[in-house]
């Protein structure tokens, strides 16, 4: 057993020897294994150097560009017979609550329109209320009562015929456009 021992003993530590001196052979300069363990390639010869660029003029900074804002608020859509918003028309007022504040000096008219479901009188007076619940949505997104202005047109300005309930659902609606 102590023969075994004291034979196998130099045989290990050669073979531990070999490995070190054969890594230490592959690590000339530049070449050798990253920490990947993938061979490196052996560095270029070097290149003459080129001419220093010549130190570019500084030019005054623009100001970043401004987006200019979209008015175009359409499809402010309501209820039958009533002054509740239809939810698709919520991405659209806070749309039009976005566009509005990037310029804080145009003024808008809130048009209200109805259907010809009901008496003239009433539809009036809905399309009124209606133009006042979107403005008082505006309002409550920041924007300044005094740039909004209502208007209420009834049934007299409808986008469609009012044949149908699709044709009557468009006509139930607020347009917003800018102030003259």
């Amino acid at each position: 057993m102590k023969f075994a021992k004291s034979s196998l003993l130099p045989v290990i530590i050669s073979l531990i020897a070999l490995t070190t001196f054969q890594a230490c052979k592959t690590k000339k300069a530049g070449i050798g294994t990253n920490p990947y363990g993938t061979i490196k390639e052996e560095p270029e010869a070097e290149k003459p150097e080129a001419p220093a660029p010549e130190p570019k003029k500084t030019e005054p900074v623009a100001e970043p560009v401004k987006e200019s804002p979209d008015f175009n608020f359409r499809n402010i859509q309501f209820e039958f017979n009533s002054v509740v918003l239809k939810t698709v028309s919520y991405p659209i007022l806070d749309k039009a609550a976005t566009e509005m504040k990037k310029d804080v000096n145009v003024r808008f008219i809130i048009n209200g329109h109805s259907s010809t479901e009901g008496s003239a009188e009433h539809n009036m007076s809905l399309s009124r209320d209606r133009a006042n619940s979107v403005k008082t949505y505006l309002v409550n997104a920041g924007i300044g009562e005094s740039r909004l202005t209502t208007k209420g047109y009834g049934e007299t300005k409808p986008i469609t015929n009012n044949d149908t309930e699709e044709s009557r659902a468009l006509n139930r609606r607020v347009e917003i456009e800018i102030a003259p």
